[in-house]
């Protein structure tokens, strides 16, 4: 009898992962992934229709409504639906409550489609509405991961990254309805509701937005972007890859302080950085390089878990992710540049602000994704379909639930796109923009059709069943 017919010498292949363990049910990461699709698609859509977006000012409503569409629609959604899987296996303990989850998951779809909207009429009180509902969304997610992180058996580098990161998107959102609120007129909260929770709250945001409103309005709409972009996106992105960079490459840390150091060092230069930027201060060029220290500890711990690692061959989920991380080095260039004292505004700085956001945005959030999107969904629809067949069928691997033809073509298009996109973009090329945008989205529509591939194994499994190998009779002498 062969192996694959004898269950107990049959590979468990992703069985024996962790991922299960402690995981809850993988229709609520996938409605968040596939909700952050969506938002993907119609917003590369967006920009290659309309390219001037990237050729002019950012401080518009257009740009600030796609990059909402960006930042809340794709990223968020789907950092947070791969956070209530990836949490509780990474930290060895169970989600808080699934519950939670989807109620938040309702609040955060009303609330970013709603902002993206509104934004684009620029109807601030609107924004204000459904900001409102979308950081009510944004509460539970803290609440329940806050509460999963009380649950972990032993605190290392990534329950601290998480936590900071925790940290930081509560305050980037109440920042950002702060900065909304400030843009509307308000003369009482008497008609606004007439519970007194939601009086308070609204007279809390109003103290807030008293308090900015003295600032310059695009030192703060900058302030809260990095908030955002640095507190919650880059942290995560570090703090997770410790964990799954050494899981997916048979690896470990190769120092835990190198790592925290990098955390500790990231979280002082967003607070300093949160501050000067508000205060326009020319102290913001310290807190920029010892952001970009914080980032070359990181890098050098990571060169030594992949020089450590035992499995050789890199696939391509994981050349996203790492691509991803080669981008934070011209990234970091930029905001070096662009914290320089006495830096002039002029067109050209103002695209070079436009490439520093795009880039960070799209080259390393969006490809840094991308590439955990072709760990995640794979085992997500596996564990779904398959793993109860485990000794019973034979059941297809990870990588045979999609193309990886398909995936490395889409990789060369989106590198392709990125660096074509930035170009134009510096020299205010619609032509180029469009371009690049076109390559783009050829790039994101190899991920949707990998997808797609994979979610069809949730209908049409392909496990077969064993077949036995009858000995051959032996031939007379």
């Amino acid at each position: 009898m062969s192996a694959a017919a004898n269950p107990l010498k049959a590979k468990s292949g992703p069985a024996a992962m962790p991922f299960g363990a402690h995981a809850p049910s993988v229709t609520l990461p996938l409605a968040f992934i596939l909700t952050g699709l969506l938002a993907l698609c119609a917003g590369m859509g967006w920009l290659v229709l309309q390219p001037e977006l990237l050729t002019t000012y950012h401080y518009n409503q257009y740009v600030i409504a796609v990059t909402h569409l960006f930042v809340l629609g794709w990223i968020c959604s789907v950092i947070m639906g791969a956070m209530y899987q990836l949490v509780p296996v990474a930290l060895e303990t169970k989600l808080y409550s699934e519950r939670l989850a989807r109620w938040h998951f309702a609040f955060h779809v009303v609330g970013f489609i709603g902002m993206v909207w509104m934004f684009r009429v620029w109807n601030m009180k609107q924004v204000g509405h459904f900001g409102s509902l979308l950081a009510f969304g944004v509460g539970l997610f803290v609440y329940n991961i806050t509460r999963t992180l009380r649950r972990v058996p032993k605190w290392n580098v990534t329950a601290t990254a998480v936590a900071a990161a925790l940290f930081w998107i509560s305050f980037a959102v109440t920042a950002g309805l702060s900065i909304a609120i400030a843009k509307c007129s308000y003369d009482s909260t008497e008609g606004l509701a007439t519970a007194q929770g939601v009086r308070t709250f609204v007279n809390g945001l109003r103290s807030i937005a008293g308090f900015l409103s003295r600032f310059d309005a695009i030192g703060a709409m900058h302030a809260h972007a990095h908030l955002g972009g640095v507190g919650f996106f880059t942290m995560l992105i570090l703090g997770v890859s410790y964990k799954l960079i050494p899981m997916f490459t048979l690896s470990e840390i190769q120092s835990k302080r190198r790592a925290a150091c990098s955390i500790v060092l990231l979280n002082i230069s967003l607070t300093g950085s949160y501050i000067t930027i508000l205060l326009r201060s020319p102290w913001k060029l310290a807190f920029a390089l010892l952001g970009v220290l914080a980032l070359a500890i990181y890098g050098w711990e990571l060169a030594t878990i992949l020089r450590a690692r035992k499995r050789q061959t890199l696939d391509w989920g994981i050349k996203y992710f790492l691509t991803a991380i080669v981008f934070l080095f011209p990234v970091s260039a930029l905001a070096v540049v662009l914290c320089w004292p006495g830096l002039p505004l002029n067109t050209f700085t103002g695209q070079l602000e436009n490439v520093y956001g795009f880039l960070g945005l799209v080259g390393v959030a969006s490809l840094a994704i991308m590439g955990m999107l072709y760990k995640i969904v794979p085992f997500l629809v596996w564990f779904k379909r398959y793993s109860i067949q485990i000794g019973r069928a034979q059941v297809p691997s990870l990588a045979e639930l999609y193309s990886a033809r398909v995936q490395a073509l889409g990789y060369w298009m989106f590198l392709a796109g990125v660096g074509s996109t930035c170009v134009a973009a510096v020299f205010c090329s619609e032509i180029g923009v469009r371009m690049g945008c076109g390559l783009l989205a050829l790039g994101i529509a190899t991920l949707v059709f990998n997808v797609g591939l994979m979610l069809t194994h949730l209908f049409r499994p392909k496990a077969r069943p064993f077949t036995l190998q009858t000995p051959p009779v032996p031939t007379p002498a």
